[in-house]
């Protein structure tokens, strides 16, 4: 779980990326993060993963303090970046026992899950191959694949489907279902929001640094008095700020 209470940001002394926001996502649910662009979203992405410490407020992972015992926090997640282009001269097997390596994870939980990963996403054929000829979808695939070798609990995903293919984006809202229903927490931050409106249980939506909305698709709909898609109304909420 991940409780987010109280959080300001501000950049150069006037500029405030995020204003006083609280949100609070539980175990077992899908937690869309919706906003446009400038809105504060990635700003509280990188709060909630610790790159970026908050002026005031707190963040819980897991009820565990980001800004007290920061290493103890960032065990419990794994987070999928906006950009795949990472450790690009390695080849995607050296990677994935990077990452194993750096949260240690033993030889045999990690040959499996390697494995297990590798066969859901059609990536077994690439592994051997360094990760600077793959096509931008397959880095998309082996910097997931790299998050979720040590089974962490919270799944942060910011965009994670741009540049997959339509098997392997199926496969992954299937797998985030999955991991939800197993009682763990999934934040995703996505612009396509017919994707956010079928799979989430649950969105916020940001703009200007403040939360406009927190709640149900049905919810939104009853408080916005619609029944216009999540697009739709979002488009509208987003324009009139």
């Amino acid at each position: 779980m991940i409780e987010i209470s109280n959080v300001s940001k501000t950049y150069g002394g006037t500029l405030k990326a995020v204003n006083n926001i609280s949100l609070n996502i539980a175990k077992g649910e899908i937690f869309g993060f919706l906003g446009p662009n400038g809105a504060g979203k990635t700003t509280t992405i990188k709060m909630i993963t610790g790159i970026a410490q908050p002026d005031q407020g707190t963040i819980l992972m897991n009820n565990i303090n980001m800004q007290e015992a920061p290493l103890q926090a960032k065990k419990q997640f794994g987070y999928v970046p906006d950009s795949p282009d990472v450790f690009l001269r390695l080849k995607g097997l050296e990677y994935l026992n990077f990452m194993a390596d750096m949260y240690d994870v033993s030889k045999e939980d990690r040959t499996e899950r390697i494995n297990m990963l590798a066969n859901r996403f059609e990536m077994m054929h690439a592994l051997s191959d360094p990760i600077q000829s793959y096509s931008h979808g397959m880095r998309q695939k082996i910097v997931i694949m790299g998050v979720l070798v040590h089974d962490p609990s919270v799944w942060i995903l910011d965009e994670p489907l741009t540049g997959l293919d339509p098997k392997s984006s199926y496969t992954l809202k299937e797998m985030m279902r999955e991991h939800a229903n197993a009682g763990k927490t999934v934040f995703f931050s996505t612009h396509v929001l017919e994707v956010a409106e079928k799979v989430c249980d649950r969105v916020a939506i940001i703009n200007k640094g403040a939360i406009q909305f927190c709640g149900t698709f049905k919810e939104i709909q009853e408080h916005f008095k619609s029944n216009e898609s999540l697009e739709k109304i979002f488009l509208e909420l987003t324009e009139n700020e």
